[in-house]
């Protein structure tokens, strides 16, 4: 196994076709050599993988523990014909990493054993669609036996106790563990860099964006570096206000209507009107008024902004592109909020007034977006949407003796949270893959018994293949995987095998999020069906510019 080689070293392919049972041979050999790079990586005592770079003069290796990220380094196998199944697992590892945060390894495990059994009984004369037909008819009675064992888990000891069966390290997880107790499933959470060798989090009431005061000269404690206004008013203007005589309706609203604390958010104020409110500050008796930046890099992210604000203190949003004016503001564009305060780089709302029933409408459509989208990008924002809303925010910062490891922790913590997520909002399963190795009993009795030999296949095929991660588990911690298996067959229900002390304890003490195992049980189960049916490969002729040197 090999990522991809310089263009100019890279083989001339010549256009042709596989057929079975040679195609389905040169998918599983693809299949299982990426699949047994990742597989030592699974459990609490996992092994690494050691992955070189193509960079020039950087002996190195990187040295990994994560299957997701394994799996992105792997570009290509030398052998195209195996390349074909690396390349559909890698996508699916990829995808269950980038979706759920955790579970990869998990879910290239069952993957492989699902595939290769399968590909077993089409040897000896089944049938492949009716093979796939009845593994996802088993993989619906597995999903409701996990749905029977699933519960959930609150307080942050607990909430401790499944960070640490995702990340394997005691601080960070007592740390996350504080946080998602307070915070819940959709509060945000920022993790960050830091210069201190330490791991520290703070806790942001009410809603706050990455956007600041336009002038610092705005900045009443300084102490703080941060104005804060209680009972304040909102005017809301998603365009650059130019015209300093424009500002003086907003004004002249404020004082007829006795408001002594006014927040301007504009995306963006000229220097002249910024000296209007200066000016406003100084003349008015009993008021006074800041000007934030409307929060977001791009056009796209003001607007979301600008409509989550609307929402939380029941303003009115003047739009540019709708042809508003700072000078129509009429006292209907107002909003308001018990508490609102900025600094240099952050903008916050405590308090929003608005239409409670509107805010959880808009929580709720945001919510059910979320569910929908397979876009990490979009997920991440509508994440941080709903956290805001919701009002609760944290920060974890990240430190350590060295720019590496903070980097490695930063992206521990963040793959921690992300299944963090899941667990506090879809609830946990007993780990250490005993969930798994407890579904198999609904299936015992199809796999022996019935009419049709390719569900009784079908049956035994899911069986076998959810012992899988756990006997890797075992494996993996120095085990035999056939004596551990004995002994919990000997013991009370319930319980589970922990690979850290080597003794046999209570299945709740080691946990997995549910969101994160039926994925991962989900996706393998459909995607080796899908792998099943594939008769031939088709190739391509390597293209000339992939033949061309650089």
């Amino acid at each position: 196994m090999s990522e991809k080689p310089p263009f100019h070293s890279r083989k001339t392919y010549r256009p042709g076709l596989v057929f079975r049972p040679q195609a389905q041979e040169n998918i599983k050999r693809g299949l299982n050599t990426l699949v047994s790079a990742i597989r030592p990586t699974l459990g609490p005592t996992a092994r690494t993988v050691a992955v070189t770079s193509l960079i020039e003069n950087k002996d190195t290796p990187e040295v990994l523990d994560d299957g997701g990220i394994i799996a992105r380094r792997v570009i290509e196998l030398h052998r195209r014909d195996a390349d074909v199944g690396a390349m559909l697992a890698r996508a699916l590892i990829c995808r269950q990493n980038e979706r759920m945060g955790d579970g990869s390894a998990t879910t290239a495990v069952l993957l492989a054993a699902i595939y290769n059994g399968g590909l077993h009984y089409l040897a000896s004369g089944g049938d492949a669609m009716r093979l796939r037909h009845h593994l996802e008819r088993a993989l619906g009675k597995s999903l409701i036996a996990l749905d029977q064992q699933t519960y959930t888990v609150e307080g942050k000891h607990k909430l401790a106790q499944v960070a640490e069966s995702i990340c394997h390290d005691a601080d960070l997880a007592k740390l996350l563990g504080e946080i998602f107790d307070i915070i819940g499933a959709y509060g945000r959470l920022d993790i960050r860099k830091d210069h201190s060798r330490i791991l520290r989090r703070e806790y942001i009431e009410g809603m706050a964006w990455d956007s600041g005061l336009f002038s610092r000269d705005m900045i009443v404690n300084r102490a703080e570096l941060q104005t804060v206004y209680e009972e304040p008013a909102f005017v809301l203007a998603d365009f650059k206000v130019n015209d300093p005589r424009h500002i003086m309706p907003m004004l002249e609203i404020a004082v007829d209507q006795k408001i002594e604390k006014l927040i301007l958010v504009a995306a963006e104020l000229s220097a002249e009107a910024m000296a209007g409110l200066m000016m406003a500050n100084g003349k008015l008796k009993n008021f006074q008024v800041m000007a934030v930046r409307g929060p977001g890099s791009n056009a796209d992210d003001r607007a979301t902004a600008f409509e989550d604000i609307a929402i939380a203190t029941g303003a009115k949003t003047l739009v540019g592109a709708a042809g508003d004016s700072l000078k129509d503001v009429t006292y209907e564009h107002f909003g308001w909020a018990r508490r609102g305060w900025a600094g240099a780089h952050n903008f916050g709302i405590i308090g929003g007034k608005g239409d409670p029933r509107k805010l959880r409408q808009h929580v709720s459509r945001l919510q059910r977006w979320l569910e929908q989208s397979d876009d990490p990008l979009m997920r991440e924002a509508l994440q941080k949407r709903i956290g805001r809303l919701m009002g609760g925010s944290a920060t974890l910062w990240i430190g350590g003796v060295s720019e590496i490891e903070i980097d490695q922790v930063k992206t521990l913590a963040e793959k921690t949270a992300s299944a963090m997520r899941a667990a506090v909002s879809d609830g946990v399963l007993p780990g250490g893959g005993m969930a798994y190795m407890n579904c198999r009993s609904v299936l015992e009795s199809k796999s022996q018994s019935g009419d049709d030999p390719d569900e009784r296949a079908a049956h035994r095929i899911l069986l076998d293949a959810l012992a899988e991660p756990a006997r890797a588990i075992y494996e993996n911690a120095g085990y035999e995987p056939g004596e551990v298996i004995a002994r919990l067959s000997d013991a009370d229900n319930g319980c589970g095998f922990d690979v850290l002390s080597g003794a046999i304890t209570d299945g709740r003490e080691l946990v997995d999020s549910a969101a994160v195992m039926k994925a991962a049980l989900r996706n393998a189960v459909l995607t080796a069906g899908m792998m099943l049916t594939i008769d031939v490969i088709a190739h391509h002729q390597t293209p000339e510019i992939a033949r061309q040197p650089g």
